[in-house]
């Protein structure tokens, strides 16, 4: 049992492919299975209610995050265990990674994006080692996996930072990848 409060930044659409809203109800329910919290942007849309739903479902513990001007934009999930309301989106962010023990990324837009490059960049500067694991389902990242590797290509990067993140294409190898670093 890993027994982790695990945060997760991912789209509050459900994308082009099926797969995608798949890999983030499966995740959901291994994160129960595991005893796992939930740490996330308090959405009831796109993959964020859905990762919400299939922990809740299975019963997990969810703690959502959501800054005032999205509670209807995002239709706040307020049947959770813990709903926090923020004033903007840095303090959301902030809360999300300050209760959270490891970080997941899911596909999404721009603000999963947004989440990624911070807790990476925090993660360059020594600010934290939490793991940062990407689930790339169905290669949604292989273009961000390819943008780092241009970054470290053309000396805007050490070849350290691919080292901050790990790579996963599957929720089961999420999970395992969640089990070496307990």
């Amino acid at each position: 049992m890993l027994s982790l409060s695990i945060c997760v930044f991912c789209g509050s659409r459900y994308g082009s492919d099926d797969a995608y809203k798949k890999a983030t109800e499966k995740l959901g329910r291994l994160l129960a299975e595991e005893n796992c919290r939930l740490v996330y942007g308090a959405g009831n849309i796109g993959l964020m209610g859905t990762v919400a739903q299939n922990i809740q479902s299975n019963g997990g513990e969810v703690m959502g995050v959501i800054p005032e001007h999205l509670l209807e934009v995002e239709v706040g999930k307020t049947d959770i265990n813990n709903f926090i309301v923020t004033q903007n989106m840095h303090e959301r962010k902030k809360v999300m990674f300050m209760n959270s023990d490891a970080i997941i990324i899911l596909p999404g837009g721009a603000g999963t994006l947004d989440e990624f490059f911070e807790v990476l960049t925090w993660a360059q500067l020594k600010l934290h080692n939490k793991p940062i694991i990407i689930l790339n389902v169905s290669g949604f990242w292989d273009p961000l996996i390819e943008l780092i590797n241009h970054l470290v290509e053309n000396g805007f990067a050490d070849q350290s930072l691919k080292k901050l993140f790990k790579v996963v294409s599957s929720p089961r190898d999420a999970i395992e990848a969640l089990k070496l670093t307990a």
